[in-house]
């Protein structure tokens, strides 16, 4: 699945469509406003919520919990012992963990489990300017899960940049 955003700085009070490869919307990102912490909701396009993004209050370095339903489903952080910063852990309720590395503020990452690519999210196959794409390559992954992932990182890469 081949998703297209376009660029906008990510956040509070954000609001952007994602379109998939026939320029249809597809999913929403619902920037919250008047916040104390970031917030977004990934909607689809009947406006359903499928994941929210929430910025963690009270952690020692920057954290985004994705949640479903009200229940947690992941956690993502940037990675302790990383050589590279643009290196990334997601942690999922499950204990199984992805990888998110690459050249985040470029919009050139990927993100893997164990080894296995599940995402690519670039800008290299796209001639719009302030467009990338996110190719999900795997059929069963969870792109609302993918697509939150990939908010999550932008969101904490441009944080730590400020920074």
């Amino acid at each position: 699945m081949r998703l297209l955003v376009r660029e906008r700085l990510f956040g509070i009070g954000d609001d952007y469509w994602i379109e998939d490869a026939d320029g249809r919307k597809a999913f929403l990102v619902d920037g919250k406003a008047m916040r104390l912490r970031d917030t977004f909701q990934l909607k689809d396009a009947q406006g359903r919520i499928v994941v929210e993004i929430r910025q963690k209050l009270l952690s020692l370095r920057d954290t985004m919990l994705i949640e479903r339903d009200g229940e947690q489903l992941a956690k993502v952080k940037r990675k302790r012992l990383s050589l590279l910063r643009n290196h990334y852990r997601v942690t999922l309720v499950d204990g199984t963990e992805l990888d998110v590395s690459g050249k985040i503020l470029d919009r050139e990452f990927a993100v893997d489990y164990d080894g296995e690519l599940l995402a690519q999210i670039s800008r290299r196959w796209l001639t719009v300017r302030d467009t990338y794409g996110i190719d999900i390559v795997r059929e069963d992954a969870d792109a609302g899960l993918l697509i939150a992932v990939a908010v999550c990182v932008i969101v904490l890469a441009e944080k730590e940049q400020e920074e």
